[in-house]
């Protein structure tokens, strides 16, 4: 079972993504979950979803975690036990994790859609976007931004942080492959590091936050 792409962001942090072909039952061997989550495979109704929550198991046995290092907070945020930052996601037939010892992590992946130029103006002032050659363009630079703006949400997990009041992204052109984005939230502004990929009609984002940012 192959891991579609490994990313080595820094020394200390590493993203792993897998491209989920296998049946079910392929993704069950070897993998132990604990009461709490076979409770939760238990009530997905969907296979496509049991699979990608499967797979996100051995992306993090790739990472040398098993299910039972993992546990979330009130707001839904994992995190691993040993106090190393991590940050999951799912779209479609692509999981994908990033884990981190030194930096607060998250990381999205989306299909590129058309469906994004109707919701772009509750996300990002649209304006920002004319410049753009064509509407393939304005849904790729969409679907970065969309994507930068979860992986920030999932790094502050705060109830009430608007995307589009609260997370500012840079602009950046295709071929930067990162950009840097801020929160500026109830008087508090905290700065990231945004890079992103695209492979076989997707996008992944994934961000660090800065510093003393």
């Amino acid at each position: 079972m192959p891991i579609y792409k490994t990313i080595t962001v820094s020394p200390t942090t590493k993203a792993h993504i897998w491209k989920v072909e296998e049946s079910e039952e392929q993704l069950s061997q070897g993998i132990v979950l604990t009461s709490h989550c076979q409770k939760r495979m238990d009530g997905m109704k969907s296979e496509a979803h049991r699979r990608a929550f499967l797979s996100i198991r051995h992306l993090m046995g790739q990472a040398g975690y098993k299910d039972d290092d993992l546990y979330y907070d009130d707001f839904g945020k994992p995190h691993l036990k040993d106090g190393n930052y991590i940050s999951i996601t799912h779209s479609h037939n692509f999981t994908g994790i990033i884990i981190s010892e030194t930096d607060e992590v998250g990381i999205d992946i989306e299909m590129q859609r058309d469906k994004i130029l109707r919701i772009a103006n509750k996300f990002t002032p649209l304006v920002e976007y004319r410049t753009l050659a064509n509407t393939e363009a304005i849904i790729r630079k969409l679907t970065i931004v969309w994507g930068a703006k979860e992986s920030l949400y999932k790094i502050y997990a705060q109830q009430g942080l608007s995307f589009l009041k609260h997370i500012d992204v840079m602009d950046f052109a295709f071929d930067d492959k990162r950009t840097i984005a801020q929160i500026l939230y109830k008087g508090t502004k905290s700065h990231y590091e945004v890079e992103f990929m695209e492979f076989e009609g997707f996008t992944c984002v994934y961000a660090l936050r800065m510093m003393g940012g």
